[in-house]
């Protein structure tokens, strides 16, 4: 079936993130996926195959906007240094600012089954290459050490982003993610940098963009 968009398209993916977030993808039943989109029934199948369907839509659309607008930012910005940091940055905030999108990506997304697992894979594979990049650039700038292995670097950046947030959701998100943009930083740009034993620290300001 040839995917749609459109108002609707969207307005039953934000809705599918409320609903999943409230009672879980096993009790979210299109019902009430329709019913919080303000939509008839049959509406969501005029976008959407079933429901596995909505949840691999729901995160190859976020994803894929998150990505652009990482790529964006990214390029606003001269260092890699600063580089890096906005990436560490506009991930914690995208989930700071959508607590249900978080619930969704860290918790409901890992217990789906292989056919979601393997179908939201494909997608993530778009942010993947964009840490890939900006790691080969600070290899090409000397910024970082060039030993490294891009793709391991690459899962260990991803890793650090990605369980820090799953954290976060688990104990009730009674903390702020932002906080720890800095603290994280550090930690990564430490890691990969080609300055030997020198410690490497950064001060950036909080960026103003919206996403």
């Amino acid at each position: 079936m040839a995917k749609k968009t459109g108002e609707k398209y969207h307005a039953i993916i934000d809705a599918a993130i409320k609903v999943i977030a409230k009672n879980g993808y096993h009790n979210s039943q299109v019902t009430k996926i329709a019913r919080m989109a303000k939509v008839a029934d049959g509406t969501i199948y005029l976008y959407f195959d079933n429901k596995d369907d909505i949840l691999i839509s729901l995160f190859r659309t976020k994803m894929s906007e998150f990505v652009e607008r990482v790529r964006q930012e990214m390029e606003l910005v001269k260092t890699v240094e600063e580089k890096l940091y906005q990436l560490i940055y506009m991930h914690f905030k995208q989930f700071a600012l959508d607590p249900d999108l978080a619930i969704v990506t860290q918790i409901e997304l890992r217990q789906s089954n292989r056919e979601i697992r393997e179908g939201i894979g494909v997608t993530l594979k778009k942010y993947h290459q964009l840490i890939e990049e900006l790691v080969q650039l600070g290899i090409e700038k000397e910024k970082f050490h060039k030993k490294i292995d891009i793709r391991l670097i690459r899962q260990m950046i991803f890793g650090i982003l990605d369980e820090t947030v799953t954290s976060w959701v688990m104990k009730d998100m009674k903390y702020d993610l932002l906080g720890l943009v800095q603290p994280v930083y550090f930690l990564v740009i430490n890691g990969v940098s080609d300055k030997g034993e020198e410690e490497v620290t950064y001060e950036f300001k909080e960026s103003k963009s919206r996403i």
